[in-house]
This record gives C-alpha cells, sequence and structure tokens, in this order.
C-alpha cells in the first residue's frame, strides 16, 4: 500500500515518527528507530547533540539511512527561546523541519503553554521553516496554529511519558474536523495497540518515544510499533462495520438445510 505522509513540502513512507531520548545510548537509539521504519527522529537540541562535530553526535548513526532528523525545543518555556533555538540549529545544520514545543507546565504535566506555542509558529513560519506544533487536545487551538502557519498539528493523547494511551479520541476527532493539515498524534503512547487505536480513529501519523525507550526491549516494540501504525492505518482506509446492538448471523439465513428429526 504506497500511502505519503505529507508535511508541508515533506514526504514520508512512515506515518510513525519516533524519539531519540531515554535510550541507553545512540546506537540504541539507531538500531529502534531502523526497526521501527520510521523516516524521521525528533531530537531535542538542548538535550542531545547533533550541533557539534567534536563531541558524539546523532547525526553520525543515521548517515546512510533514509532517517531525517526533527529537532524539537523540548525544554523551551517561552516563545523567544524556541525562536532563538530553531534559528541557531539551521545556521549550525540546515534543518527546517522542526517540532515546536513550549511547555507551559514542566514539574508535572509537562502541558504546552499553548500562546506562547503560537506566538513562536507566527515568527518561525515567517522565517520559512515548516513547523510541526505540540499542542493540548483543543480542536479551536490546532486550527489556530494551522492559521498561523503550522504545517502539522501535534495533540496529546495523554501526559507525555505517561504511556496511558488514548484517553481523549473524540477530541482527536474533533481536531481532524476543524484542521487540514497532517493530526499526528503525541505523547501518551505506551504500546503498539494504542498506536493501533490512534491510526484507527483517524490520524494521519503516530509519535512515539518513552514506549519505545522505557520497553524491556526497545527493538522489538519498535518492531510492533511499525506494524501497528500500519495496521491501524490500513484498517481506517477499509472502513469499519457499523455497530450493531444486537447479533447478527455471519452466514445467510436462505437455503438452510433443513434436517427432520424423529
Amino acid at each position: 500500500m504506497s500511502d505519503i505522509l505529507k508535511i508541508g513540502k515533506y514526504e514520508f513512507k512512515s506515518r510513525l515518527i519516533v524519539g531519540s531520548g531515554k535510550y541507553k545510548d545512540f546506537q540504541t537509539t539507531r538500531d529502534a528507530t531502523i526497526a521501527s521504519g520510521s523516516n524521521l527522529i525528533t531530537v531535542a537540541v538542548r538535550r542531545v547533540n547533533i550541533t557539534d562535530k567534536n563531541e558524539e553526535n546523532l547525526t553520525d548513526y543515521f548517515k546512510g539511512t533514509d532517517v531525517m532528523l526533527l529537532p524539537n525545543s523540548a525544554g523551551c518555556t517561552r516563545a523567544d527561546e524556541a525562536i532563538a533555538l530553531f534559528r541557531m540549529v539551521r545556521e549550525a545544520v540546515g534543518l527546517e523541519l522542526i517540532k515546536l514545543e513550549v511547555i507551559g507546565d514542566t514539574a508535572k504535566t509537562l502541558y504546552p503553554d499553548v500562546m506562547e506555542t503560537l506566538k513562536a509558529c507566527e515568527v518561525l513560519a515567517k522565517d520559512g521553516f515548516t513547523i510541526m506544533s505540540y499542542t493540548n487536545d483543543d480542536p479551536i487551538m490546532a486550527k489556530r496554529l494551522e492559521d498561523a502557519g503550522s504545517a502539522a498539528v501535534m495533540p496529546l493523547a495523554a501526559p507525555i511519558g505517561s504511556g496511558l494511551g488514548i484517553q481523549n479520541r473524540y477530541n482527536i476527532l474533533f481536531i481532524k474536523e476543524a484542521v487540514t493539515v497532517p493530526v499526528i498524534v503525541d505523547a501518551g503512547i505506551g504500546c503498539a495497540s494504542d498506536a493501533a487505536i490512534a491510526m484507527e480513529i483517524g490520524a494521519d501519523g503516530v509519535l512515539s518515544n518513552s514506549a519505545l525507550a522505557h520497553a524491556a526491549n526497545p527493538i522489538l516494540m519498535a518492531e510492533a510499533m511499525r506494524y501497528a501504525v500500519l495496521a491501524g492505518r490500513a484498517s481506517f482506509l477499509a472502513g469499519r462495520m457499523a455497530k450493531k446492538p444486537f447479533a447478527t448471523a455471519s452466514s445467510p439465513s436462505e437455503g438452510i438445510i433443513q434436517f427432520s428429526g424423529k
């Protein structure tokens, strides 16, 4: 099935995006990413080195692959911080596809500060960046981010790193109806079935990090996520059967062979 994910001018064969945090080392990060089939790995540039060529650099582990790095602004709490960070990254390594995160509550929920996110989005869009915006599960804010220049919106399914799965499927559906850009479910995915559910309800993609990095076997979980996203997407495109309150026989009632008992 040829089913390309388009984000701005960029195209990806896989609808699974993975993260680079929380792994024991860069080699495991690479192995899990390759097993996932993902073409896009998000990198917190304030925590993971992709700019200093004199230190161990994550980019070296993906040379010769079809995996693209997606810098994110994790750790930023103000719009001006995120703007300065992405301008620095573009100057250093030339990356213009970015994941915009501005966190409002750094102590407990890691919920985004959507107003600061919106401010940063407006500026970065004028700078020519292709922006994927991490946001809450509010369809109104998702639409405002699209209007401000976001090429994709990334609503949380549950708090970051919680592994709680899809807690807000109706909100995801409302966001899908509100915007025309891709909707990537971000945060809260805990296992492969969570990813499948996200795709079955119509999400255009899924981002997963903690579910892979914290699994007992990250490589195997990455492979499971790969197939879960494919299965969920195929199920969505196929169109599920209608739900019914009562049983319906799977075989036709006409032409049934009648047996006469003695």
